[in-house]
C-alpha cells in the first residue's frame, strides 16, 4: 500500500501554495470546557473551518486536479457530494481554469447547493447519495470529465495529509488527535502524517452513529456499506468505505468512536458559547467525542481536535442549538 510519505506531503503543500490556507491552531481554554474535562486537559483546536470554501475539502480536490494532464483538465471534472466536496471541486475548477459538474442529493443543504453554483459549478440533483454515485459515472463516460472522488485515493489522502503535517508543526508533543470520519479520506491522511511526524500521538476517528461505515469496516476487516445515512452530520454521511482510505485508517488510526446526534448538538453549542465558533454538525464531531466516549481516557492529556467545516445556514444552525440537550 502506498503511504503518504512526509517528504511528498511537504512537496504538495508547497505546490498548493496560496490555493489553500494554513489554518490556525488555538489553545481552547474556558471554564465551560474545564467543567467537562478538568483544568489539566490541554485542548487545541485545528480550525480548518477557516479553509477556503469553509471545509478541509480543497486540500484533496486540488491534490487530485493539479496532477491532471492539460487535456483532461480542459475536459473538466465531476464529483458527488452532499455539499462540502462539491464546493471544493467547484473552487478548484475555478482557480485552475476549468469547469465542474457536480451531483448532489436533493435533500442537500440549499445553502451548500447555492454555494456550489456561486463558485461556478453546474449542479445536478438526484434522489439520494447512492443514485448520485451512479449519475456521476454516467457523466464521466458521456462527457469525458474526470471524477474527483470525495474521499478515496492516494492523491486525496496526500492532500488531507497536509492538514496533519501543519498540525504536527503547530503543536508539538501531542498525546492524541481526534479526526471526524465520513468516507475516511480526511482521517486517513491526517493520521498517516501525524503518526510519521509524532509517532507517540494516538489518533482517534469519530463517526456519527447514523453513518458508521468505517467503524463497521474496521470491525469486519474489510470495507463495508450502509443502507442509508441517518444523522444531522450530512457531510459525514458516506454510503460506504473504500479500500485505500480504509487501509490507511486500519494502519494509522488507533480507534474509531461513535457519537449520536444529541452529542453533536451539544458540542455545537459548546463550541459556539465557549470557543466562539459556529460550525456544522461534522465540525463538532471531534469535540463531541472528546466530551463523550473519550472524556476519561484523554483527561489530563494534550489533545488536538480537527474542526473540519462550517457550511451551514443560519436557521439550521439556530435550530440545532435550540435542540441541544
Amino acid at each position: 500500500m502506498e503511504v503518504p510519505a512526509l517528504e511528498a506531503v511537504r512537496d504538495l503543500r508547497e505546490r498548493l501554495g496560496d490555493l489553500v490556507v494554513t489554518t490556525p491552531v488555538r489553545r481552547w481554554q474556558d471554564l465551560s470546557l474545564e467543567a467537562v474535562l478538568g483544568a489539566e486537559t490541554q485542548v487545541f483546536l485545528k480550525e480548518e473551518l477557516f479553509q477556503r470554501t469553509g471545509s478541509f475539502k480543497p486540500r484533496g480536490a486540488l491534490a487530485v486536479m493539479l496532477d491532471l494532464v492539460p487535456e483532461a483538465l480542459a475536459r473538466g471534472v465531476t464529483a458527488v457530494s452532499a455539499g462540502n466536496h462539491a464546493m471544493a471541486v467547484g473552487y478548484a475548477a475555478r482557480v485552475l481554469g476549468t469547469t465542474a459538474k457536480v451531483v448532489m442529493p436533493r435533500n442537500a443543504s440549499p445553502f451548500r447547493i447555492e454555494g456550489c453554483r456561486a463558485l461556478g459549478a453546474e449542479v445536478e440533483l438526484v434522489d439520494d447519495v447512492h443514485k448520485a454515485f451512479e449519475r456521476v459515472h454516467e457523466i464521466e463516460v458521456a462527457e469525458g470529465r474526470t471524477f474527483v472522488h470525495p474521499f478515496e485515493g492516494p492523491r486525496t489522502a496526500l492532500g488531507t495529509a497536509t492538514l496533519g503535517l501543519e498540525l504536527s508543526r503547530q503543536v508539538t508533543d501531542l498525546d492524541a488527535a481526534i479526526v471526524p470520519i465520513g468516507g475516511g479520506g480526511l482521517c486517513a491522511g491526517v493520521a498517516a502524517a501525524l503518526k510519521q511526524a509524532q509517532p507517540r500521538c494516538e489518533v482517534f476517528g469519530v463517526e456519527p452513529e447514523g453513518a458508521d461505515s468505517m467503524r463497521r469496516s474496521l470491525d469486519a476487516g474489510s470495507p463495508q456499506a450502509i443502507d442509508a445515512v441517518r444523522t444531522i452530520a450530512d457531510s459525514l454521511g458516506a454510503p460506504h468505505a473504500a479500500p485505500y482510505s480504509f487501509d490507511l485508517c486500519r494502519r494509522f488510526v488507533d480507534e474509531v468512536v461513535l457519537v449520536d446526534d444529541d452529542a453533536l448538538r451539544r458540542a455545537m453549542l459548546l463550541l459556539f458559547r465557549s470557543a466562539k465558533l459556529a460550525v456544522e454538525p461534522a465540525g463538532a464531531a471531534a469535540t463531541a467525542a472528546l466530551c463523550g466516549p473519550l472524556v476519561d481516557r484523554l483527561r489530563g492529556r494534550r489533545v488536538a481536535l480537527i474542526v473540519c467545516g462550517a457550511n451551514i445556514d443560519a436557521p439550521t444552525f439556530s435550530r440545532h442549538l435550540a435542540d441541544a440537550r
